[in-house]
């Protein structure tokens, strides 16, 4: 079974459907993926970037996209890299309105048992919850 890599360019058509003939092919492969005629594999890059081009360039509100993510993640077929973190940084970054690259840091730092981040951005960390965000002044 062949191991295939997913860039963003894909999702991203299958999910608009703005070029419908890619999205019909995207469909077409999603297909194989379910019947275990390929394995599919991603990162968490690309799903920051399906989330940032969303938001910026199609102007989706947050909750659709974070759908839209969550929607991924459970692609029969489909194998995404750090997917709990994913998911829970989906539903953070909808619920707090927050920026998804902070939700996904937020999650990840207590993933990794820490509690405390510096950012100038605390407002965004704090929102994340369980998360203490210090400045650098006060660190130091």
């Amino acid at each position: 079974m062949a191991e295939l890599f997913v860039d963003t360019n894909i999702f991203l058509r299958f999910l608009t459907d703005d070029l419908p003939d890619q999205a019909q092919a995207v469909e077409r492969l999603l297909k194989l993926a379910e019947a275990g005629e390929v394995a599919l594999r991603t990162n968490v890059l690309v799903v920051a970037e399906i989330v940032w081009t969303l938001e910026s360039y199609y102007q989706r509100p947050k909750d659709e996209i974070a759908e839209m993510v969550l929607a991924i993640l459970n692609t029969p077929g489909l194998q995404v890299e750090n997917a709990e973190i994913l998911a829970r940084a989906a539903s953070i970054y909808a619920e707090a309105n927050i920026d998804f690259i902070d939700a996904y840091s937020a999650v990840w730092l207590h993933e990794q048992g820490l509690s405390k981040a510096v950012t100038f951005n605390t407002r965004h960390f704090n929102r994340a919850g369980e998360i203490e965000a210090l400045t650098p002044d006060e660190v130091i």
